[in-house]
C-alpha cells in the first residue's frame, strides 16, 4: 500500500508551529543569558568610583541568589494561579494540573520539580560560601560542612538547601500543593537571612522582607505561569475563561503591587534615612542597584495598568497578553536585581 501523504497545508502549519517554537526556546535563551549578565556583571559596576569594597566573588553569589529567586517564584506560582483557576465558574473542586473539566481546560506541565532542582543546585552553592566563612572555596577541602550548624547563617543556608529538596519531592507527589510548607520555609530563610541579629529591630525588617518576597514571588511566578495557562487554554478556543483567569489575577496583583511598593519603601528608609537617601541612590552600589531596580517596577507596573485597561476595554480581552508577556520579561530582570542587591555591601552602618 503506498502512503498518503499529509494535504500541504497541514504540513505547513506543522511546520509553522515547529519553527514558532524553536523560536520561542531560543528568545528564552537569549533573555536567560541577559539577565544573568545583570548579577554577574552587576557588582563591579555598581561599585565603580564609589570607594566600596565588594565581597570575594560576588557576581557568583548574585548569580546563586538569582537562581533561588528564580526558583522560588515558578512553584509560588503554579499554586496560586491554579487555585484561581480552580475557583473560575465551571471548574470542579478538586482538578489537578492535566486534567480539563468543563470550562476548567488541562492546564500546563508543571515546572516545579526543574525549579526545584535549580533552587537545590543554588543553595547548595550558597551553603558552601558560608561554610567557608563567605568565601568563594576554592576546593573541597576548603568547605567545612560541620561548621554551618555552628553558626545562625550556616543553619538557615542548610534550611534552604533541605526546603528545595523537600519542595522537588513534593511536585512530584501526588499532592503537590504540599510544596507551599517547605517553600514558605525559604521565604522565611531568606527573610531572616537578610537581617543579622546585630541590625536594628532584625525582627521588623524580617518582617518587611517576609511580606516583600512572598508578594513578589506571586506576582512574578504567578503571571508566568497564568500566560503558560492562557496560551493552552486559547489553543482550546477557552477565551471566556482565561480572560476570567486574567481578570482575577489582575485584581490580586494589583493588592500585591500595593504591598511590595509599601515594604520596599520601608526597607528602603530602615537601610537609607530619608536625609541621605538622594545621595545613597547615585553614591553607594547599594543605591545604585536599588534605584535600577526602581526602575524596573516602574516599567512592570506602567505594563501592568495597559494590560488592565486592554482587559477590560478590548474587543478581544486576550490582547491584554502582550503587555503582559513583556511584563514578565521585565519582571525577571527585577529578579536578577533583587539577587544584585544581596550581594552589594548595604550602605548604613548598623
Amino acid at each position: 500500500m503506498i502512503p498518503t501523504r499529509p494535504p500541504s497545508g497541514a504540513a505547513d502549519a506543522h511546520g509553522a508551529v515547529r519553527r514558532t517554537g524553536a523560536g520561542r526556546t531560543v528568545a528564552l535563551l537569549v533573555l536567560v543569558a541577559l539577565a544573568a549578565l545583570i548579577p554577574l556583571l552587576g557588582p563591579s559596576v555598581a561599585l565603580h568610583g564609589t570607594g566600596e569594597a565588594g565581597a570575594p566573588g560576588a557576581g557568583g553569589i548574585a548569580l546563586l541568589r538569582t537562581v533561588l529567586f528564580a526558583a522560588l517564584c515558578i512553584p509560588v506560582g503554579e499554586l496560586f494561579v491554579n487555585r484561581l483557576a480552580r475557583t473560575l465558574p465551571g471548574a470542579e473542586a478538586g482538578t489537578r494540573p492535566g486534567s480539563g473539566t468543563g470550562r476548567d481546560p488541562a492546564l500546563p506541565r508543571s515546572w516545579s520539580p526543574v525549579a526545584a532542582a535549580a533552587g537545590f543546585v543554588a543553595a547548595l552553592g550558597l551553603a558552601s560560601v558560608v561554610a567557608t566563612g563567605n568565601l568563594v572555596p576554592g576546593d573541597a577541602a576548603d568547605v567545612d560542612v560541620g561548621g554551618l550548624y555552628a553558626s545562625r547563617d550556616g543553619k538557615l543556608a542548610l534550611l534552604e538547601v533541605n526546603a528545595f529538596l523537600v519542595t522537588g519531592l513534593c511536585a512530584v507527589s501526588r499532592r503537590p500543593v504540599t510544596q507551599v510548607w517547605p517553600l514558605a520555609a525559604v521565604i522565611v530563610a531568606e527573610a531572616l537571612r537578610a537581617h543579622p541579629t546585630i541590625e536594628h529591630s532584625p525582627l521588623t525588617g524580617s518582617g518587611l522582607t517576609l511580606v516583600h518576597l512572598t508578594c513578589a514571588a506571586l506576582w512574578t511566578g504567578g503571571l508566568l505561569h497564568a500566560l503558560r495557562v492562557l496560551r493552552l487554554w486559547h489553543g482550546r478556543r477557552a477565551t471566556a475563561a482565561g480572560a476570567a483567569l486574567l481578570g482575577l489575577y489582575a485584581r490580586v496583583a494589583l493588592v500585591l503591587l500595593a504591598a511590595i511598593t509599601a515594604t520596599g519603601v520601608c526597607s528602603s528608609l530602615r537601610r537609607m534615612p530619608p536625609e541621605t537617601i538622594l545621595q545613597q541612590l547615585t553614591g553607594t552600589a547599594y543605591g545604585r542597584a536599588l534605584f535600577a531596580k526602581v526602575l524596573l517596577v516602574v516599567v512592570v507596573a506602567a505594563l501592568a495598568v495597559w494590560a488592565r485597561r486592554r482587559l477590560r476595554r478590548a474587543a478581544d480581552p486576550l490582547t491584554a497578553c502582550v503587555p503582559a508577556r513583556a511584563e514578565v520579561v521585565v519582571l525577571g530582570l527585577a529578579v536578577a536585581a533583587s539577587g544584585l542587591l544581596t550581594a552589594l555591601p548595604v550602605p548604613i552602618r548598623w
